[in-house]
């Protein structure tokens, strides 16, 4: 028995590979991986010790794109099958597993022509492009939110790394600020930071902001302007998320799935900005089941004004009628929202078709 899993290209597809890879390594299970040199896929897994081997396919996205360019970007993703197909192939893959992301493509289709059952994790509340066209040929598609299009849907916990289960914690006072921008960064989230910081300083919260290597120098710079560099935690990434989660008390976030969902496993109540030109508006869906819980706020990037902030801190400190605080209510009830082994039931799900 050998699996290979594929996709990614962000941070949020690639957590659910990791997640994955971890289980089966726990398993005693080989696994092989198939990305892209496009993307983040290389930086997460070139020197992973989880897989037994690593392809990385010249391949790029094919959505949002010129007519031209996705001639192009489909020769490259053909081509690749061709390449995974061998791949697959030569290490008697018996199981593939698809996180999604264009990345996903060649191993995908790969694995359908060499007739080794696929099965697919769809992240988001809304399929990507990829997922939609696949789900149907897949053995199974695994997934937190309920689906209604074809295919076989097995609901499940989002597979998160245990270590965020480890690390929760019920929150009772705001005292530190996360300002998360994700893994490539969000200009609104960064200038939000910025327009904050002052008030938040004076008044003694901490703060730590992941801008974004992208945006790093030019946060660094305004904070600096602003004579507070040295009263800020500021990184362009960090590589203990999990650490970082720990120690505050409310986060400010895109609505990526997997952040979404780790901030839950972790107890952080937060307020979620949903990139807007995100495809089908998938992150507003992501969070809409949170907030209709009354689990997180939701803010509209075009509504995101500073008093945004402090009017959820004002909230989150009234109690409610059991004399709770609304912030300690929220953090109990994330935790109580996603089971552990996420991951773990996915692979067993797989493993007794």
């Amino acid at each position: 028995m050998k699996f290979a899993l594929t996709g990614g290209g962000t941070g949020g597809h690639l957590s659910i590979a990791k997640a994955l890879a971890i289980e089966l390594e726990k398993q005693g299970i080989e696994a092989i991986y198939l990305g892209s040199t496009y993307g983040q896929d290389k930086e997460w897994f070139e020197n992973s010790p989880l897989f037994s081997e690593r392809y990385f396919f010249n391949t790029q996205g094919v959505v949002n794109k010129s007519f031209f360019k996705k001639i192009g970007s489909l020769f490259l993703q053909a081509k690749a099958a061709f390449k995974a197909k061998e791949i697959l192939k030569k290490h008697q893959i018996t199981h593939t597993i698809s996180v999604g992301g264009f990345s996903a493509g060649p191993a995908s289709f790969a694995s359908l022509f060499n007739k080794i059952p696929l099965y697919i994790h769809e992240q988001n509340a809304i399929k990507g492009s990829l997922n939609r066209y696949l789900s149907p040929k897949a053995k199974a598609v695994f997934s937190s939110y309920a689906f209604k299009d074809k295919g076989h849907h097995v609901l499940t916990s989002y597979p998160v790394q245990n270590a965020f289960f480890d690390s929760a914690r019920t929150r009772t006072e705001i005292k530190h600020i996360l300002f998360l921008g994700g893994s490539q960064g969000a200009k609104a989230i960064n200038e939000f930071a910025l327009l904050n910081a002052p008030k938040l300083t004076k008044q003694g919260i901490k703060i730590t902001h992941i801008c974004g290597p992208n945006s790093y120098e030019q946060v660094r710079f305004f904070y600096q302007e602003l004579g507070l560099l040295d009263k800020i935690e500021l990184f362009a990434f960090h590589n203990n998320i999990i650490e970082v989660m720990h120690r505050a008390d409310l986060c400010v976030s895109r609505a990526g799935a997997s952040s979404v969902w780790e901030l839950c496993a972790n107890g952080l109540p937060t307020i979620f900005i949903p990139y807007p030109f995100a495809s089908n508006n998938h992150q507003y869906y992501n969070v809409l089941e949170f907030e209709k819980e009354n689990l997180c706020y939701v803010v509209p990037q075009n509504e995101l004004l500073p008093k945004k902030l402090f009017e959820v801190i004002r909230k989150l400190n009234q109690k409610d009628d059991q004399g709770n605080k609304n912030l300690t209510t929220i953090s109990t009830k994330l935790q109580q929202k996603i089971a552990k082994d996420g991951a773990k039931t996915i692979i067993e799900t797989i493993l007794s078709a």
